[in-house]
């Protein structure tokens, strides 16, 4: 008789393997997105630092707004750079790790030929 409390020892590896395929797909979606926002941020960066330039140099005048808009486009862009590359880095590692889970993983599983042999 079997006792339902106790955890099994034999875990079918192709759910495992399905659940790490699916976190694969959230990781890849997350790190697109970081991707994204980063390409931003260097934008915003960029934006405002050209539009704080040209202000200083009197191209369009000076507008006090606009220069602290400026000012905040490229702060908050280099906010949004450091936060999301760091996640990114993260996110990557966590990638890493779960493909040689998954790696593993199907390593452990025995492949049958169709007609009924077993391959190691």
């Amino acid at each position: 008789m079997v006792d339902d409390d106790e955890p099994s020892e034999e875990v079918d590896p192709s759910a495992e393997i399905a659940m790490i395929e699916a976190r694969l797909e959230h990781l890849a979606e997350v790190s697109e997105r970081c991707r994204k926002i980063i390409l931003f941020s260097k934008a915003a960066i960029a934006g405002g630092a050209a539009l704080l330039l040209v202000m200083l140099f009197g191209v369009f005048g000076s507008d006090q707004v606009v220069a602290i808009g400026s000012i905040a486009a490229v702060l908050g862009g280099i906010v949004s750079l450091g936060s999301n590359f760091s996640t990114l880095q993260q996110t990557t590692e966590a990638i890493g790790k779960a493909e040689a889970l998954r790696r593993e993983l199907i390593g452990r599983i025995e492949l049958r030929l169709v007609g009924g042999s077993t391959l190691h």
